[in-house]
């Protein structure tokens, strides 16, 4: 190999693997992130009921008194950043909503602002309801 050939090899190298370095970089730190919430089945939640649990309803109220899960208090997303004083920062918390969105946003929002212990309930009501557990109305 000439001595002029042996830099441009090198620069040619460099141009294309700076790219992949990048992007793995990148997806190093997305992974180390993670959510900063656990995601639950409702199975998980309705075995954990015995012990009383702290439950949030992120739904709207019209939604809340169609039907919700005994227990559970209601704290629409809708207000969620206005009322974060009102989740306790060093207990396990539930979170669902109607299929599981809104309560990943929530769970979002919650692991943001410092709390450590949320669990956002996958599927939302519907889930639990297709597994048969009960629901509350009031």
């Amino acid at each position: 190999m000439t001595p002029t050939l042996a830099p441009r090899l090198g620069r040619r190298l460099l141009r294309r693997a700076a790219p992949l370095a990048a992007l793995a970089a990148l997806l190093l730190t997305l992974t180390a992130c993670g959510p900063g919430y656990k995601t639950v089945s409702v199975q998980d939640l309705h075995a954990a009921q015995a012990s009383n649990p702290i439950i949030f309803d992120v739904r709207e109220p019209y939604e809340y008194a169609s039907g919700h899960i005994a227990g559970a208090r209601l704290l629409p997303l809708s207000q969620l950043q206005a009322r974060l004083d009102e989740v306790p920062a060093d207990q396990p918390v539930y979170v669902y909503c109607h299929s599981g969105n809104r309560s990943t946003q929530a769970s979002e929002i919650l692991a943001k602002a410092g709390k450590k212990d949320i669990l956002n309930v996958r599927g939302g009501i519907l889930a639990w309801e297709a597994a048969g557990f009960s629901i509350t109305r009031n």
